[in-house]
């Protein structure tokens, strides 16, 4: 007679959470095409026919051809040319790494000062915490156009300008979800049991309530992505974004707004609908983060 146990194999957090995430087909094709987004924009010079920004490689009169016209070089316009005789697919593939990149630099700079700001305000004085809780306030107080549009006015253009502005809208959000997940964490049981052993606070905080508070700013972050790419895509468009040496999909589209109403919608259609993939693709797999890590939010759609 065998009289062995049965050996019960328990999976990790991580594992769980992507098979949670993967019970929503939705969620997963939206996981896919992002990835496929990302690489384009990561390997944008070994797939596009030609650097749209060098002007060596631009021919004037392949200008504004039609989607699918044939340039002289012999490659095919497949999403047309503007009226530089830039080829609109490899634009937007160069189009998306800059955007993409602002996006996702932007939010983890926001990401790592909120974090700071929001643990200092937890642990801090009352008067401390009011104090850093009052400025949250402010700064959220006002719409984040405003405040990006106040400091490009100041500042000027640029990637590294844009980049702070969108870091100076961004970084409350981090900061109000730290303090008030962090408020929760320190009541707890191995908080307190923390403190009867003697830990100090630096060590309760980084290894203790840290880890902790990282599943809601995973979806914070997530979503703060997105929206850093709108936001972008939108002081571009104003003409307050990305200088045309370093144009994102935002300025694409501004580039082509002139020329709709003459008929020549491949300008700013294809990076218009670029722009908005990537936008939706990244809210969905945020929205499913939610879902997965806080089960009682969850929205339920496509299960």
């Amino acid at each position: 007679m065998n009289l062995a146990l049965p050996v019960t194999r328990h999976s990790s957090p991580v594992t769980q959470v992507f098979g949670e995430f993967a019970r929503d087909r939705i969620a997963i094709a939206a996981l896919l095409v992002l990835a496929l987004i990302l690489l384009a924009a990561i390997f944008a010079p070994l797939l596009s026919p030609q650097n749209p920004y060098n002007l060596a490689e631009l021919d004037i009169l392949d200008s504004k051809l039609m989607p699918g016209s044939r340039a002289a070089e012999g490659f095919t316009y497949w999403l047309g040319s503007d009226e530089q005789g830039r080829d609109m697919l490899s634009a937007i593939l160069y189009g998306l790494r800059i955007s993409l990149s602002v996006g996702v630099l932007s939010t983890f700079v926001a990401l790592a000062i909120g974090v700071l700001v929001g643990l200092v305000s937890a642990y801090a004085s009352s008067w401390l915490d009011d104090i850093i809780m009052r400025l949250v306030d402010l700064q959220l107080s006002f719409p984040s156009i405003l405040i990006a549009l106040i400091l490009l006015a100041v500042v000027g253009q640029g990637v590294d300008k844009i980049v702070i502005a969108l870091v100076a809208v961004q970084w409350a959000y981090y900061a109000r979800t730290v303090r008030g997940a962090a408020l929760v964490e320190k009541k707890k049981e191995y908080v307190e049991a923390a403190r009867v052993m003697a830990f100090s606070t630096r060590r309760i905080v980084l290894r203790h309530i840290l880890p902790n508070v990282l599943p809601p700013l995973i979806v914070v972050a997530t979503v703060q992505i997105a929206h850093a790419i709108a936001l972008e895509a939108t002081l571009s468009f104003l003409g307050l974004g990305m200088p045309i040496t370093s144009p994102s999909l935002g300025l694409l589209i501004a580039n082509g707004f002139a020329h709709l109403l003459s008929g020549r919608y491949w300008i700013s259609f294809f990076p218009g609908v670029a722009l908005l993939v990537t936008i939706v693709s990244i809210n969905l797999v945020g929205d499913r983060l939610r879902d997965v890590l806080n089960p009682r939010l969850a929205s339920h759609y496509g299960t």
